[in-house]
């Protein structure tokens, strides 16, 4: 891993700090500003000594779709989401089956490394009003806020086979889900390719808590370009809207996607040239909005330093009275593929980041490894 520590200072009464250089011109498009500060990011250590630290299982679950029982987490275990409840870290994991059904799986730990799984998973395709959006694919990639009462409220993707879709759940106790159905019922962006919900929030005494902004909760979503959507109830979302931009290609124009408010683009000859996804919960902070978020490079169009579809993690600040714009961005990855289970899986070379807790005072972000183990990152304050 690189290191970017360059000088320590405070940030939300949080100390972050990494050597970067500013943005690009493609991001200045999307209307990004001149550096300002570089005292806003967190830097974090593997923890290679331990990792991975969760890895599939054999555990036995009776499926009510099949009406039989199957090992639901026999093939990989990735992409985590985590919360901090009664001293006690608790994570919500993506499990897939043999056949490469995901469903999603609870584990604690008091440590942050070793984690007690529960027998069964804890949100997962059924014969409900949501198994249309959900099988044969399953429930993916969960990512995990609550509010000021103690809800909490669970992104997922489901996945039909065909399109994924991004959803809501919600919970009072991390075990028994209310699902909610998809994030966007608008007609156009119902039926069209979307996930990773990270919504924008305080990492306030070990707790996630999604925060309004002018009024709105804000998220972060999508994989080609990184979006924005507002919601009044954290539960219905209307993604935000621009004039389309002829700079911004999309793979999805087909679905009239590019009229979508792009947050955070791709940018050419980087590491994050070919898609760029949201990852843990958005940090609102004193300086602006901390997005950690995962890319894909080409090195055709990217870095040439890299493998084909290598997935890497970086961060960008947001504007927190513009949720849309950018204030500052690494110019380069903090966590890469380096391990012998980060290179080789289901996808190889991927480090995937999608949970990130404040317990017992340090910093964890948990993260997939070539969609097949998780591992973690520290950083201790």
């Amino acid at each position: 891993m690189i290191s970017f520590i360059k000088k320590l200072a405070c940030c939300f009464a949080l100390p972050v700090a990494i050597f970067f250089t500013g943005c690009n011109s493609n991001e200045k498009k999307s209307g990004s500003a001149e550096v300002i500060d570089s005292t806003w990011l967190l830097p974090f250590n593997k923890l290679d000594s331990v990792n991975p630290v969760m890895q599939p299982g054999d555990r036995v679950f009776n499926c009510p779709v099949q009406q039989k029982a199957v090992k639901w987490e026999a093939k990989n275990v990735f992409n985590p989401a985590v919360a901090v409840k009664d001293d006690t870290l608790f994570m919500l994991y993506r499990a897939q089956d043999s056949a490469g059904c995901s469903r999603i799986g609870l584990a604690k730990s008091i440590d942050g490394i070793h984690f007690l799984r529960n027998d069964a998973p804890v949100l997962y395709p059924e014969n409900d009003a949501y198994k249309k959006y959900e099988w044969p694919g399953g429930c993916e990639d969960p990512r995990l806020v609550e509010d000021s009462s103690g809800t909490y409220y669970l992104t997922y993707t489901a996945y039909d086979g065909k399109v994924a879709r991004l959803m809501i759940a919600t919970s009072t106790d991390l075990v028994h889900w209310t699902k909610h159905g998809p994030v966007f019922s608008d007609s156009v962006y119902k039926n069209i390719w979307s996930k990773s919900g990270s919504i924008v929030s305080g990492y306030r005494s070990n707790k996630i808590t999604a925060s309004k902004i002018n009024g709105l909760y804000y998220m972060y979503w999508g994989d080609k370009y990184i979006w924005t959507a507002t919601s009044t109830d954290l539960i219905h979302w209307t993604p935000l809207q621009q004039t389309p931009d002829k700079n911004l290609d999309s793979i999805y124009a087909g679905n009239n996607i590019s009229t979508l408010q792009v947050a955070v683009p791709v940018r050419k000859h980087t590491f994050d040239c070919d898609l760029v996804e949201s990852g843990p919960p958005a940090m609102l902070t004193s300086k602006g909005i901390l997005l950690i978020y995962n890319s894909r490079n080409i090195p055709s169009i990217g870095d040439t330093s890299l493998p084909e579809g290598t997935y890497t993690v970086s961060q960008v600040l947001l504007d927190k009275n513009n949720p849309s714009k950018i204030i500052d961005r690494m110019n380069t990855y903090f966590l890469k593929p380096e391990q012998p289970y980060e290179f080789s899986g289901e996808v190889n070379n991927v480090c995937f980041a999608e949970g990130l807790a404040l317990y017992k005072n340090n910093w964890w972000l948990y993260y997939g490894t070539a969609d097949s183990k998780i591992a973690v990152a520290q950083k201790k304050n």
